[in-house]
């Protein structure tokens, strides 16, 4: 059943994200994704030409052009339909899966869901995938809420965001998690689409992603910490509501507001549990979390992913109108770093080897 003030009060908050994200200083101090401290060997006799590298990939069983996603940012507004025909635009043009943002606010109101649907009219052929929180789905969705999430977007899966440092700091979360691994359990036997879990910026490590691919994902976003700290963005949220009157104590609150596993920290542990555990060798691995180039994006592929993701600097490039020459320009990046290191393909670059700093 929808809930008209309930929907106002999200599109209220999605808006005040995307705003916070553009305009505030909401990335992470003190902890990086720990691509820096790695490096590709280098390859002097790459015997390949560089006009042949091939970027193409496959993900979840469907080649794509490249192994980048535009991840889950926005919906739910007015506003964001402009922002999602851009989005979806560049995912068609590049053949790369595109991310919506959370859909809550299609289950509690029918207020702007023109903004999500947009999304296929304007991506007819990638891979588009729609969003639910962890508490949402820990409450039970129903089998007609799962339908018409993704009619709208005519979906090839869904994802579930697990952010429980996000909604510790948002001034309306919601802090129940019981049953979120039961339900995505059930969501996994009982949808007709891949089911893809995805942190929001603290990442997953070994322990968790064990658990997941018990429950039966097909693949997992690892959104480790190094990009935006959701708890600074509602941090930004909460001190604009209450003033100065913080929760938690001054020196507890630099250490929260900087949460979670480092990007490449939770690559390697993943990886090294899927060489340990043969059972999970199908499930695939998104890299996500501060990955801001194609160079980030190749060494994600060398430490296990199948593709990497990128949600804020994507969002910075569409608001300053070079969303399509920053892709590009990843995807050059790429390209040098596989002819640098003779890998004529994605799959062959998976192979080569990154030296430790």
């Amino acid at each position: 059943m929808t809930n008209p003030s309930a929907g106002t009060l999200t599109i209220e908050r999605k808006q005040s994200h995307v705003e916070l994200c553009l305009h505030a200083n909401v990335a992470f101090s003190g902890k990086t994704t720990g691509f820096e401290r790695f490096y590709f060997e280098h390859n002097a006799l790459p015997e390949i030409a560089f006009a042949e590298i091939d970027c193409s990939t496959t993900f979840l069983g469907r080649r794509i052009g490249a192994p980048l996603m535009v991840s889950s940012m926005t919906g739910g507004y007015s506003e964001a339909s402009t922002l999602n025909r851009q989005l979806a635009e560049a995912a068609e043009h590049f053949q790369i899966p595109l991310g919506v943002g959370s859909m809550r606010q299609t289950l509690e109101s029918p207020l702007h869901r023109e903004s999500f649907a947009v999304t296929r009219t304007y991506a007819p052929t990638t891979l588009l995938f729609a969003n639910i929180g962890a508490p949402e789905v820990a409450q039970g969705l129903s089998q007609s809420d799962v339908a018409m999430m993704l009619d709208l977007l005519r979906a090839d899966g869904l994802i579930v965001h697990l952010n429980a440092a996000q909604e510790l700091f948002q001034p309306e979360g919601n802090t129940n998690f019981r049953r979120v691994l039961e339900e995505i359990h059930n969501l996994c036997a009982t949808t007709n689409v891949p089911i893809i879990v995805k942190e929001v910026g603290n990442g997953i490590g070994a322990a968790v992603a064990e658990q997941l691919m018990a429950a039966g994902v097909q693949a997992l976003d690892v959104a480790g910490a190094g990009g935006i700290s959701w708890q600074k963005v509602e941090e930004y949220r909460f001190l604009q509501q209450f003033g100065h009157e913080h929760r938690f104590s001054s020196n507890a609150l630099d250490e929260l507001l900087n949460w979670g596993i480092p990007t490449t920290d939770c690559l390697l542990a993943i990886a090294e549990l899927k060489r340990l555990q043969p059972q999970f060798q199908k499930i695939e691995i998104i890299a996500s979390g501060g990955v801001s180039s194609g160079m980030d994006v190749a060494k994600s592929l060398a430490m296990g992913a199948q593709l990497a993701a990128s949600a804020r600097y994507l969002l910075h490039a569409l608001h300053a109108g070079t969303l399509t020459a920053t892709i590009e320009q990843w995807l050059n990046d790429l390209k040098a770093t596989m002819f640098l290191t003779g890998a004529a393909t994605v799959d062959a670059l998976r192979t080569k080897s990154l030296l430790n700093h």
